[in-house]
């Protein structure tokens, strides 16, 4: 049965109940409507519309069915009911008879659904922080177990200074670091309690509101009733946190495809991530760092789309409010599952240190550490610069390496240059000179592993 049926004469349309109902996606709420129904109870026994007695006969049934839920959720499904507080309304007056209809009293479902669905986030969040530390910490071991693999640093997808897997390994860390600041962030905003606003104006029943959102694990009650039902901010938040990992994600995953095509051969996939070819039986497919990239763009949608759902609603709830629960499950569960997948990739990844180092050799990476020899030597940066692009061509007309060309060949170009210069030229003063924080330097990454292993307690 309906929870608002008396003012109707005629039954919903089948189409439209089917359209209206949002059963079959608010099911996952079962937990935190039930919590949300027990704290309630409490409150109701405050202000003196249950007695202590009834309240205990509503918190043994609502326990049980809770019970009931977390084994069996799917259960839910099998029901006709509307939604997720119709659905825990029927079964609770099923156990207790009139009894359970005394529940809702001075409650809406709008209240009820937006401190459900905050209830939801936090916990949400608490699994996403858990998933975003698993894939740091895997980060940080992949780094410190390749700290010597030297391999191209990229600029426009064109070789530009050698850097080190380790290195490259710590910048996703750090964007992960972001990832999970930013949710801790969210989830302060969020973390205040809608319940006992009713439907718009608040409840007629004089309770203690900040006590029941303690109840709850809430840090305080809201302050404005008609902000309260219809706030959705931290639905935004939190898609605007998924769709900015999911990009981190991405990036990732399209370094690594390039660094595992046959073109650059860095890497190596385990066979537990990749799959083959229907036709070609040669082809090693990175399909997880595929769909890994792919996935984002379902994710960059739901915020999308709940942006111009929530752009134009008048205060205070609307029925669109409702769209806002599809979004964010789905965009959550695919950040969620990304990054577990993620974390797979890296745990038997192998780097092909030779081909690396290969690479990093190519491409006239040294030529920065050229011009600031010269610079040392008393010339100008900007003369350095020119200088250096002018024995570039040359060594490339000569197919030849920097460090290749001979000490009268550099001389053609300063007559500074000496013998010094070729160990100024190696892979290793490349990066040992990088030793400012930050850098890509040895030293200054073995501090950022270290620092990273303490952050994580490792």
């Amino acid at each position: 049965m309906a929870l608002w049926g008396g003012r109707f004469s005629q039954a919903a349309d089948q189409r439209f109940k089917h359209f209206n109902d949002s059963l079959r996606f608010d099911y996952r709420l079962a937990e935190q409507d039930i919590i949300g129904s027990i704290a309630w109870s409490k409150a109701l026994v405050t202000v003196d519309v249950l007695s202590y007695d009834e309240q205990k006969k509503l918190e043994i049934a609502l326990t049980e069915l809770l019970d009931s839920v977390r084994q069996d959720p799917q259960q839910i499904l099998q029901s006709d009911a509307e939604d997720i507080h119709s659905w825990v309304e029927q079964k609770l007056i099923e156990k207790v008879g009139d009894l359970g209809k005394k529940l809702h009293t001075g409650r809406s479902r709008n209240d009820q659904s937006t401190t459900d669905l905050k209830l939801w986030c936090k916990a949400e969040i608490a699994h996403l922080i858990s998933a975003i530390n698993q894939l740091r910490k895997r980060l940080v071991l992949t780094a410190e177990q390749h700290q010597d693999a030297v391999m191209p640093g990229y600029t426009h997808l064109q070789r530009a200074q050698p850097v080190t897997f380790a290195h490259w390994c710590l910048a996703y860390y750090e964007m992960l670091t972001r990832d999970e600041s930013r949710l801790q962030d969210t989830l302060k905003r969020l973390d205040v309690s809608p319940l006992g606003c009713g439907a718009l104006a608040g409840t007629a029943y004089p309770m203690d509101r900040d006590l029941l959102a303690n109840w709850l694990g809430f840090s305080t009650a809201t302050n404005n009733s008609l902000d309260a039902v219809s706030d959705r901010d931290h639905v935004l938040e939190l898609l605007n946190n998924a769709s900015i990992g999911m990009v981190h994600l991405s990036r990732f995953a399209e370094d690594l495809i390039i660094f595992n095509s046959g073109e650059a051969n860095f890497v190596e996939l385990s066979d537990r991530v990749t799959s083959g070819s229907s036709l070609m039986p040669q082809k090693k497919n990175p399909d997880a760092l595929e769909l890994i990239r792919g996935k984002v763009g379902r994710v960059v949608g739901a915020l999308t789309g709940a942006m111009v759902t929530f752009k134009g609603l008048p205060l205070a709830y609307n029925k669109d409010l409702q769209e806002d629960k599809e979004h964010l499950f789905d965009a959550l569960d695919t950040w969620q599952v990304c990054l577990d997948m993620a974390s797979l990739v890296l745990e038997d990844i192998k780097i092909n240190y030779q081909n690396c180092q290969d690479a990093a050799k190519q491409g006239y990476s040294n030529a920065t550490e050229l011009a600031d020899y010269l610079v040392a030597k008393g010339i100008p940066f900007r003369q350095a610069h020119h200088i250096v692009g002018e024995a570039v061509v040359a060594a490339i007309a000569k197919q030849k390496a920097l460090e290749e060309l001979t000490l009268e060949e550099l001389k053609v170009f300063s007559d500074v240059i000496e013998n010094d210069v070729y160990p100024i030229l190696s892979l290793e003063s490349c990066l040992a000179k990088r030793s400012a924080k930050g850098g890509v330097s040895p030293i200054q990454v073995k501090f950022a592993i270290d620092n990273a292993k303490q952050q994580l307690s490792l």
